[in-house]
């Protein structure tokens, strides 16, 4: 693995965490249950770092 990869992958992980905890604190306030705002944190945690990393293998 390159160093390019690897930084690469450092920033989708970081990213992500960054949206999925935004998200599940806007559910959490929203008046959703911590369990559900959790899974939702969860949810869109995954999908960004899906979306990153396919933007960035495709970029390469």
């Amino acid at each position: 693995m390159s160093m390019l990869q690897l930084i690469s992958l450092l920033l989708a992980l970081s990213v992500s965490v960054h949206v999925g905890c935004v998200s599940a604190f806007v559910a959490w306030r929203g008046g959703v249950r911590p369990a559900t705002a959790f899974l939702i944190g969860g949810g869109s945690c995954g999908t960004a770092c899906g979306l990153y990393l396919a933007a960035v293998s495709a970029y390469q």
